[in-house]
């Protein structure tokens, strides 16, 4: 009993050890556990890689300034409705919707008649019905007629179509282009009635004064592209149109046109002696 009672504090002493490394691990498991989950929220490969668009440039000074908050709280909102249709119709409908965008093509043998300005307006107030992040609608649709400014685009856009076919393409790509005969002579941007042009906007302006920034920009004004090509594809309208990267554009040009590379799509009628790939 005597040797029991002297062990005794040797006992208690060597169990406080066992807790403290005990609770010493499983503190290091939990740090360990809350990095990991930290480290795999910061690594968003969707927004740092397919979805960058200047979204996070204005974030920094938006949040420093916190006038911005509850600037936009009342947005009004109304009862939505939305018309049922049966299954027979609905397999109908969408059949024609296919059938009607596989006829789209990119077409460069074009017309100078004419395009009623009115189709123009409405084709794209249907692209300005597109989704986009936080409802902030960032484009920018430009219709051009004048012909020297339509000629000024088409030397910027063919200066730099130059260089992206004979150094910044690659052979593998200017050779998969030889089979749908394009190149870097573009002479229908000045034969085309109009031109329009879009601009994302990476940022608004506020009542205050201040930045407003627009999420996901660069994909919400693709998604406006697309819709606008669709309502380009409409039978009614019988358009055509054919889509070029626009660059930054020189600053020779008026100011509104001095924004972040864009696209310029050509609206025109079709002549018929032209081809397209099947």
């Amino acid at each position: 009993m005597e040797l029991f009672s002297s062990l005794t504090p040797v006992f208690i002493a060597i169990i406080c050890v066992l807790i403290g490394i005990i609770l010493k691990s499983n503190r290091k498991s939990s740090k360990k556990g809350k990095s990991e989950t930290k480290n795999k929220f910061e690594s968003r490969p969707w927004v740092d890689d397919d979805l960058r668009d200047s979204t996070d440039l204005h974030v920094e000074e938006e949040d420093a300034d916190g006038d911005w908050q509850g600037l936009d709280e009342n947005i009004a909102h109304v009862s939505f409705s939305a018309e049922r249709y049966s299954e027979g119709e609905m397999i109908k409908r969408s059949k024609e919707f296919y059938e009607l965008l596989n006829k789209r093509r990119s077409v460069r043998f074009i017309s100078d008649e004419p395009v009623p300005r009115e189709v123009i307006n409405n084709v794209i107030k249907a692209a300005g019905t597109s989704p986009s992040g936080a409802h902030t609608e960032p484009w920018t649709f430009v219709v051009v007629q004048d012909p020297e400014l339509k000629h000024r685009i088409r030397e910027i856009i063919e200066e730099e179509e130059e260089i992206n076919y004979k150094k910044r393409m690659g052979d593998r790509w200017v050779n998969d282009l030889k089979r749908l005969r394009t190149n870097w002579i573009k002479e229908y941007l000045d034969t085309a009635p109009y031109l329009i042009l879009i601009f994302k906007q990476v940022y608004g302006m506020l009542p205050n004064d201040q930045k407003k920034t627009h999420y996901y920009n660069e994909i919400s004004v693709s998604i406006a592209c697309g819709i606008l090509l669709a309502a380009l594809q409409d039978p009614k309208t019988g358009m055509i149109h054919t889509w070029t990267p626009l660059p930054t554009v020189q600053p020779d040009l008026p100011t509104h046109y001095s924004r972040d590379p864009g696209r310029c799509i050509i609206l025109a009628w079709w002549v018929s002696e032209g081809q397209v790939g099947t």
